[in-house]
């Protein structure tokens, strides 16, 4: 285990410095250390986001963190304290969309084109590298997003966000224990369905 690493044998990063750096000012109300906050822990909980809400994310992301810029300040804690409390305001907020979006019904665009029809059209940014660099991304969320719920989220709470399995059983309402054992299982099932199909 590397040494003040949240998940065991995750190194520590840059981004882990700049939050640990940044945060306390951050609380204070420095909004250019806010700004470092958000680069440390934005990928991480988009790359979340996306498994629970896919397309969505962004919109879910920035709801997050209009959440998270109105109560910094009674935040109290360490990094990992505020990662999981980042990934519970980003987790409720994803129930409340798909919530939402069960309830609400299709609507189309003029020309009876319906809104998922448009993620077809090529926009301006369509390029190969960029294409390039998200897909294997995509990919890992999409082979995660295939694991039982209970198992996707500790996998992504744990590895993708690095949330220690006491922070990631507060964000998801269970015992540490289940959480360790889901991301386990899912490890697991992740590992064998790669080496099936290679």
């Amino acid at each position: 285990m590397v040494e003040g690493s949240a998940t065991p044998g995750v190194p520590r990063t840059t981004r882990d410095d700049d939050l640990e750096t940044a945060l306390p000012r951050a609380i204070d109300g420095d909004q250019v250390a806010f700004a470092e906050v958000y680069r440390a822990v934005q990928p991480g909980l988009l790359r979340y986001l996306r498994a629970l809400v896919g397309q969505d994310a962004d919109d879910v992301a920035s709801e997050t963190w209009l959440h998270i810029g109105r109560d910094i300040r009674a935040f109290s804690g360490d990094t990992d304290g505020f990662r999981a409390w980042a990934a519970t305001i980003a987790r409720n907020r994803a129930m409340d969309h798909l919530r939402r979006q069960r309830r609400r019904p299709v609507e189309s665009l003029p020309g009876g084109v319906l809104p998922e029809d448009l993620t077809s059209l090529a926009g301006p940014d369509d390029t190969e590298g960029s294409a390039l660099d998200a897909l294997a991304t995509a990919r890992a969320i999409a082979l995660i997003a295939t694991l039982p719920p209970d198992q996707a989220e500790a996998v992504l709470l744990r590895v993708v966000l690095g949330l220690d399995a006491k922070a990631a059983a507060r964000v998801l309402g269970k015992r540490a224990g289940a959480v360790r054992t889901a991301a386990y299982r899912g490890l697991r099932s992740l590992a064998h369905t790669l080496d099936e199909t290679h």
